[in-house]
């Protein structure tokens, strides 16, 4: 019955176009479908109760039947009555029973009555709220209607005029780019003309001022290898992932950045001062460089061991600022010590018709001043610096001889993992000890019978640090002050070279003393000077870049061979480039200021290249201005864009 009631109440077909009253209607047949299935499950629980109660009676009966047939069969028996008796009771219990379940019956269905009545009521209501809404849609539907129609003739009106201003637009675009082509092309061709001068002209100096770079680099070398001069190389690493935050700002500033600075210059900011300092290196690599530009610049250097001469290669730098891959590098990106060995072999692999050589390899570290061998790493082994025949060498050190590159890597691979490492606020991994790696070369011209003796050391110093930023204690102080102590020693004895004192404290350190063949004269030595780019790190890349200029300025002599046995018919050819050196050195200072007045012309004509193309973009920018002229918008536009939201609405 409520089911017809309810769909004899729902609202017709009539205005079922509207989407307002088609949403409320549908709303109120969602409520009607819930109330409906509420009153059926109600039906549903009276029905279920109704049965259960019929299902009762049945049962009451049944027994009340079968106690009237044992009273019959069992009159006087005693035992009989009190089954009655019994059975009676029951059936007075089952009857109470039943009872109770027709009140509870009886209070449900006036439950489900007063449900009903109040779930009409609220149908009612939602198909007057219905009513309502459809009526109000429909009103709005109208209005909006009646606007479109009102307008309509008037937005087709402006419509044309759009599309008639868009076609005067583009036949006045087609008028000017006739008109305008010509006049284009007689300015453009002029100016093509005197750019191709330019660029002609400047193309000529730009070629000279590269020779001339690339003769000045080259006299420059010579006159280094002339006076013997320590070679220092700069190199900055980027920055890192967790250096992030404030402190990480760029300090130093190569020429690519800042085209005031020359080659091989840079410049680094002092933040504590507020000012900026400017050096100059022999070669510089910024933090983008790769291993193999770094090797470049060193192979002809280092391979120059097997001409008999004493190499040293070390790397410099505060903690953390990348001494260590620059010396080994990583897995795929190999440093400076397995690239130079390799090559070592490989050009003894080019010579073996001529010179056969003997490789003696040896790996040490120098760790709180006593020197320890990493090949043989033995409990109370005490190895000393001492002085013989073929320079200073390291008593009880054990030599191996090698044959190929591969025994090399095998010996370094097993040297690593004695070194001492640890770790403190600055580095992850700092190395706490100086790491030497030397290869003693013996080498005999097999057709003459000369013999050479060089000896190449691959030096890793350990990282140059503040206490109060590592924040060491203990055994880690201790190693601190060891290593700034051995550096200070390496201070001193570059401010005693520079100033050409008759006495050098090598032997203030082990380190110094170590390395007296390379530094002390007669030897080629090459520094990196490792920094970090970051400005919080300013004050030690200042000091490091600081003492790294001294060492630049150390003048060593020329190198010389070691030779031995058989005729040294080249041996008069040293002192000819000793007595040239005066000329090739006022040679490389001409050359300087040529390249110094190239430098200057070739700014000029830049600048005037840059006037002219700025002029020529000017043209083209005022061509396009009057090109692409705005035209004005019909007013009916803003008009038909206020329709169409209210369509949309």
């Amino acid at each position: 019955m409520l089911e017809l009631e309810v769909e004899k109440h729902r609202p017709g077909g009539a205005g079922g176009g509207d989407a307002a009253p088609q949403a409320d209607t549908g709303a109120s047949t969602a409520a009607l479908h819930k109330i409906q299935a509420q009153l059926e499950g109600e039906v549903t629980a009276r029905a279920r109760a109704e049965k259960e109660v019929g299902e009762l009676k049945g049962k009451l009966e049944k027994q009340k039947a079968e106690l009237e047939a044992a009273a019959g069969k069992a009159q006087g028996s005693s035992e009989a009555k009190d089954e009655i008796k019994k059975l009676q009771k029951e059936l007075h219990e089952r009857d109470k029973a039943v009872g109770l379940s027709k009140q509870a019956l009886k209070a449900a269905e006036e439950d489900a009555t007063t449900a009903k009545n109040h779930l009409e009521r609220q149908v009612l209501g939602l198909e007057q709220e219905a009513s309502r809404v459809k009526q109000e849609g429909s009103t709005q539907l109208q209005e909006i209607r009646g606007k479109i129609k009102k307008h309509g003739r008037k937005v087709l009106q402006d419509l044309a005029n759009l599309r008639a201003s868009q076609q005067a637009v583009k036949a006045a675009t087609a008028e000017l780019q006739v008109g305008i082509t010509p006049a284009m092309k007689e300015f453009y061709q002029p100016l093509k003309k005197h750019l191709a001068k330019y660029e002609k002209v400047n193309s000529g100096w730009a070629e000279k001022y590269k020779k001339e770079v690339a003769e000045r680099k080259r006299l420059h070398n010579l006159v280094l290898e002339l006076k013997g001069n320590i070679r220092v190389f700069l190199r900055v690493r980027p920055s890192l992932p967790h250096e992030t935050g404030e402190g990480v700002e760029n300090a130093v500033f190569f020429p690519d950045e800042r085209p005031d600075l020359e080659e091989n210059t840079i410049a680094i900011y002092d933040e504590a001062k507020g000012t900026e300092k400017i050096f100059e290196w022999d070669a510089t690599f910024g933090s983008t460089s790769k291993q193999e530009e770094v090797f470049q610049e060193v192979e002809a250097l280092v391979t120059s061991v097997l001409d008999g001469y004493n190499v040293c290669i070390f790397a410099y730098g505060q903690t953390g600022s990348g001494k260590t891959y620059t010396m080994e590098g990583s897995d795929t990106e190999k440093g400076i010590n397995p690239r130079t060995l390799e090559r070592v072999f490989e050009l003894i692999g080019e010579k073996s018709r001529d010179y056969s050589y003997t490789l003696e390899f040896t790996v040490l570290e120098i760790y709180n001043e006593d020197i320890k061998d990493l090949l043989d790493p033995k409990a109370g082994k005490k190895c000393e610096v001492r002085q013989g025949p073929e320079g200073n060498f390291v008593q009880d050190l054990k030599l191996f001889e090698v044959k190929n590159f591969e025994e090399v890597n095998k010996l370094w691979s097993d040297a690593k993992k004695n070194r001492t490492t640890f770790s403190n606020n600055i580095n992850e991994h700092s190395s706490r000890s100086h790491l030497v790696i030397s290869l003693y070369v013996r080498g005999t011209n097999l057709a003459s019978g000369v013999q050479s003796f060089g000896k190449l050391h691959l030096v890793d110093l350990a990282g140059s640090e503040r206490l109060s930023r590592t924040n060491a204690t203990g055994d880690r102080l201790k190693e601190a002050q060891n290593i700034n102590k051995s550096l200070s020693a390496l201070g001193d004895c570059v401010q005693s070279l520079v100033s050409k004192s008759k006495h050098v404290p090598f032997r203030n350190s082990k380190l110094t003393y170590l390395l007296q063949d390379s530094l002390g004269g007669e030897s080629k030595a090459l520094m990196f000077v490792c920094a970090s780019p970051c400005t919080s790190d300013s004050p030690e890349t200042l000091c490091s870049l600081n003492f790294a200029s001294r060492v630049r300025n150390v003048e060593l002599g020329p190198a010389t061979k070691r030779k031995g046995g058989g005729d040294a018919m080249a041996e008069h050819k040293l002192a000819e480039k000793a007595r040239e050196a005066d000329t090739h050195r006022d040679a490389a200072r001409r050359a300087s200021e040529q390249t110094k007045g190239l430098q200057e012309q070739n700014r000029a004509l830049e600048q005037e290249a840059l006037a002219a193309k700025a002029e020529a973009e000017q043209l083209r920018a005022e061509l396009r201005a009057r090109a692409a002229q705005p035209q004005p918008q019909p007013p009916a536009v803003q008009e038909v864009q206020e329709v169409q939201e209210v369509q949309e609405v």
